[in-house]
């Protein structure tokens, strides 16, 4: 009856051990993959990876206005944030399936 029982947890440490190698792969992929907030109608545009990192920050010339500075910041802080939440939405699709049904807040 104990040999039973350390067969299955054998098998059951190789599953976790795979499970891990194909959570690590994911995110991998994750860190190559890019994503672009825009706001003001494609005025400013951020791109992002996988991993939260601001790439890259395109401003067209017509939207930069010296007199409202503010209006500019205000486009980038609303083009970082939504490239942001789609990296939220990215990492969740692609490591969704490592949690599904544990519903751990902030995992991913």
């Amino acid at each position: 009856m104990m040999r039973g029982g350390m067969g299955n947890m054998q098998k059951m440490l190789k599953q976790m051990q795979k499970m891990q190698k194909e959570m690590q792969k994911a995110q991998e992929e994750l860190a190559e993959k890019t994503v672009e907030g825009t706001a003001g109608g494609g005025m400013v545009t951020v791109v992002a990876n996988g991993h939260k990192q601001i790439l890259e920050v395109k401003i067209k010339e017509e939207v930069v206005d010296p007199d409202d500075i503010e209006m500019l910041q205000d486009l980038i802080l609303a083009a970082t944030n939504d490239a942001l939440k789609k990296v939220d939405e990215l990492a969740n699709d692609m490591m969704g399936q490592f949690t599904k049904g544990l519903n751990i807040p902030g995992l991913f």
